[in-house]
């Protein structure tokens, strides 16, 4: 799959992501756009799934390795809402011949204390009573984004935000559960992230708030799961091999490089070459 470079407003080179819609979804996923009448792999994720910046992401990788079809249907700060309510993801998992599902985050996600933006899952809605009557102190007006909340909460009082986590956890697993559930195939759950699952002390690193305690629960809905702890050899540099404008070099900062898109691949392509040929 190769990327079209753009100018942006300010002259810097961009990448044009060819973003495209499937069936009745609401969603927009990374094109090309693929053709889902021959046999292919979907790969349900975030960011970086989606391959933000990188003109070549882990899943186009994999479609030259495999020489199947690799439909992207990562989208961009996704939880596990976006895809449970998304009308054409049960049809398209249904249809492949297995889906490769990475672990999301579970601040993005809608729960009896916030809810967030049904499409945009990175986005804060409102608070319930519920987390109101837990912090009186905050006006939740201010807040726009699920991070910026929660670490808010956090620093104010630990003891509080212990009662959020726990219903983040909770909703999260259960949630997860019915996602792998309405996928009639096989699910190849994937872990991607600067941590292990069990590194509790970053629990702030993506995927923010899930514990190895967390996916052995949702394990056995899987029919196989891949551990891709990063390397600090694919965690380096990770501008490099990028493409994004000044404006966004913050963002393009905080994501996965090509080094750590390799290293997904290589780790995941002998397990899927396994399961589809």
């Amino acid at each position: 799959m190769v990327g079209v470079m753009t100018l942006d407003a300010m002259g810097a080179q961009a990448l044009d992501y060819l973003p495209c819609r499937y069936g009745n979804s609401k969603l927009l996923f990374r094109g090309p756009r693929r053709d889902l009448s021959e046999p292919y792999i979907a790969f349900l994720g975030a960011n970086e799934t989606y391959g933000k910046f990188i003109e070549t992401p882990f899943v186009a990788m994999l479609e030259e390795d495999l020489s199947m079809t690799c439909a992207n249907f990562g989208c961009l700060n996704a939880g596990v809402d976006v895809f449970l309510h998304d009308p054409f993801v049960p049809d398209a998992t249904a249809k492949a011949r297995l889906t490769v599902l990475q672990v999301p985050c579970a601040q993005n996600l809608s729960n009896r204390f916030y809810t967030v933006h049904p499409r945009r899952n990175d986005r804060f809605v409102s608070a319930t009573k519920m987390l109101q009557a837990i912090y009186p102190d905050v006006d939740f007006a201010k807040f726009h984004f699920n991070k910026h909340m929660l670490g808010a909460l956090k620093q104010m009082s630990e003891e509080r935000f212990w009662l959020v986590e726990q219903e983040l956890r909770q909703a999260w697993i259960a949630r997860m559960r019915t996602l792998m559930e309405r996928i009639s195939g096989k699910v190849v759950l994937t872990w991607i992230s600067a941590r292990a699952p069990n590194d509790l002390d970053r629990i702030d690193v993506e995927p923010m708030h899930v514990t190895g305690e967390m996916l052995e629960l949702v394990r056995p809905h899987a029919t196989e799961y891949v551990e891709v702890k990063l390397s600090p050899e694919a965690l380096e540099n990770p501008l490099n091999g990028m493409i994004y404008s000044q404006m966004d070099a913050p963002a393009a900062q905080e994501m996965l490089g090509l080094k750590a898109h390799r290293e997904i691949s290589q780790t995941l392509g002998p397990v899927l070459k396994r399961m589809v040929h």
